[in-house]
């Protein structure tokens, strides 16, 4: 997977996959992405979810 996906509810499930299997927290996932951690929070803001870092995991 090259970029993040547009939809809201793929996004929200890659997001947090990702925290949960793969990367360190949320700012390697942006980074790897190209993306800053505040153009995905402002997203996902949208659509009601936010980041609870203690948990890594958007809820």
């Amino acid at each position: 997977m090259d970029t993040l996906p547009q939809d809201t509810a793929m996004l929200l499930s890659t997001l947090n996959m990702r925290l949960r299997d793969s990367d360190a927290d949320l700012d390697d996932i942006c980074a790897s992405f190209g993306t800053t951690r505040k153009d995905v929070e402002a997203r996902l803001a949208d659509a009601g979810f936010v980041y609870d870092e203690a948990v890594r995991r958007f809820w």
